[in-house]
């Protein structure tokens, strides 16, 4: 699999886990704004995001996947900026 080979290296529960944990990070970031509930919800996932992309970014190091890397670079400065953009002194969510 392009991309999936770093799945060779851990058990199936650890794959398991981070499509979870994927999974709820998508919902935690559309589902307050839908709902109108919880906003609090959109910063804190992201946060939590750009944590679960420093990993990646550790992982897809070590096997030198540089490209990879990258993306996972690009996906945390989104994350990060949403976060700060709802966290940060000049709060957009008004």
């Amino acid at each position: 699999m392009h991309g999936g080979g770093w799945t060779e290296g851990v058990g199936a529960w650890s794959v398991k886990v981070l499509g979870l944990l994927e999974l709820l990070a998508a919902v935690g970031l559309v589902l307050p704004a839908l709902l109108d509930r919880v906003p609090v919800m959109v910063p804190v996932t992201a946060a939590c995001w750009v944590l679960l992309m420093i990993g990646a970014m550790v992982t897809h190091g070590r096997r030198r996947e540089f490209a990879f890397v990258a993306l996972n670079l690009a996906y945390l400065a989104l994350a990060a900026f949403l976060a700060w953009g709802r966290f940060g002194p000049e709060s957009f969510t008004g």
